[in-house]
């Protein structure tokens, strides 16, 4: 047998990180060979790695990366077993190298992405190595890529803890808007990051969802108006309509008209309508759109100005740039959703490990 100097043993593990008394096995069943130990203790980690992939992995975190002009921007969600792994060095610099091999890259797919070249192998062999180095199971879930068309921007944000990460783009058409847009952008990203709309707007639901939402959101209404009522509260106004979708030319005509029917019982003279009857429309149309406010982006009322909604915000921008902004593309994560996470009692989990 040949002699396994403590060097030799020392050499493996910096290369490895395996643990000293595996890697001074692996180079007594290879006979000393370093690059054969190598191989052997890769072997045997991408073993343990099997067994950890049935795990579930639900903590971890999203990292995302813009590119300098704000033309591009890609989103990565990497799950692992626990919190505490997703916070130390290792399972930092396997998102960080993600997330840059996802932006250099042409993949879409977390499932395209284990097939590229990375350091010499396939990425999903270094993925295996990191699950074998770290100790749990770690999946790259789902990655998301956007792209500016034409004169537009792209800019992304994710919340300081990792745990929610959006991506907007905007479109406009003026090129020169673009560099004046970025920071708007971003702030669009930390509402959405904040209040987690669904869709950009209104135009992404059809009558059906919008039907069953209105019973639903009546129901809810009034419900709490009994506890408000029990309270001596104001009560909540029970909307007939909920959704920009429900408001057409004709609603909103015959609302303008009996609006203009309660100010002239009212008294007030023609002449001052037009500086009253603004008001009482966008306060109609607010009354008028929950269902947008709660599920749209572009329906919302923005967090860094809640007399606007974004889409008012955009439509102010607009007219200060003298261009045409719209939001085209959106795109939010939120770490571990949809992921069943299995509930394991302690003491159970534990002697599960012993055993």
């Amino acid at each position: 047998m040949a002699e396994i100097s403590a060097q030799l043993v020392k050499q493996l593990r910096e290369m490895t990180d395996a643990g000293m008394m595996d890697c001074k096995k692996a180079l007594v069943e290879v006979g000393g060979d370093l690059e054969k130990a190598v191989e052997y203790l890769r072997e045997k980690g991408l073993s343990k790695a099997a067994k950890k992939a049935d795990r579930v992995a639900a903590e971890g975190a999203i990292s995302v990366q813009v590119s300098s002009d704000f033309k591009k921007a890609s989103m990565a969600e990497i799950n692992s077993e626990t919190d505490f792994v997703a916070k130390n060095d290792g399972f930092k610099e396997l998102s960080a190298k993600t997330i840059a091999m996802v932006q250099d890259s042409n993949v879409s797919t977390a499932e395209e992405l284990h097939s590229l070249d990375f350091d010499g192998a396939k990425f999903e062999e270094y993925l295996k190595t990191q699950i074998a180095k770290i100790g749990e199971n770690i999946v790259v879930r789902r990655i998301a890529k956007v792209q500016a068309q034409g004169s537009g921007i792209v800019n992304a944000y994710v919340h300081s803890n990792g745990r929610v990460g959006v991506i907007i783009a905007l479109k406009c058409q003026n090129e020169e808007s673009t560099t004046k847009l970025a920071e708007l952008t971003k702030n669009l990203c930390m509402h959405a990051a904040a209040m987690k709309p669904k869709v950009i707007s209104y135009h992404s639901f059809d009558k059906d969802f919008v039907n069953a939402e209105k019973t639903a959101i009546i129901a809810e209404l009034e419900k709490e108006n009994e506890e408000l009522k029990r309270l001596g509260k104001p009560l909540h106004k029970i909307p007939q309509y909920i959704s920009q979708l429900e408001l057409t030319d004709e609603i909103l005509s015959k609302q303008e008209e009996v609006l203009k029917a309660e100010l002239k019982a009212q008294g007030k003279p023609e002449a001052i309508w037009d500086k009253i009857l603004p008001g009482q429309m966008e306060r109609f149309k607010a009354d008028s759109t929950i269902l947008d406010q709660r599920l749209t982006l572009l329906g919302q009322f923005f967090v860094m100005d809640d007399k606007k909604t974004i889409a008012q915000v955009l439509a102010d921008k607009s007219k200060e740039l003298s261009d045409s902004i719209e939001v085209v593309e959106y795109v939010r994560f939120e770490l571990g959703e949809g992921i069943e996470k299995q509930a394991c009692n302690f003491a159970d989990e534990v002697a599960a490990q012993l055993g």
